[in-house]
């Protein structure tokens, strides 16, 4: 979501929004969950890991302008679960 677009017309590019969920979860690819901070201590459900992720993501892009709303996790082509925060 966004409150205005910028100089370009654009509520953000698709290069940055790339960029920054990359980096959150690039800590978790290939990774056995149950042994990452935070999966640790927290059960690493798909609702857990799109809440994770989310306010990881958010954290990086969320600039005033710009806020992440929701993010949605597929576990496979037919089941997900979305996490979403005001």
């Amino acid at each position: 979501m966004a409150t205005t677009l910028d100089e370009a017309g654009m509520v953000l590019d698709f290069k940055h929004i790339r960029r920054a969920t990359h980096e959150v979860i690039e800590r978790y690819d290939h990774q056995y969950l149950n042994e990452v901070v935070p999966f640790d201590s927290l059960n690493p459900t798909a609702e857990n890991i799109a809440a994770v992720i989310h306010r990881a993501v958010a954290e990086k892009l969320n600039d005033g302008r710009v806020s992440v709303c929701s993010t949605t996790i597929w576990e496979t082509d037919r089941a997900c679960a979305r996490y979403t925060e005001e």
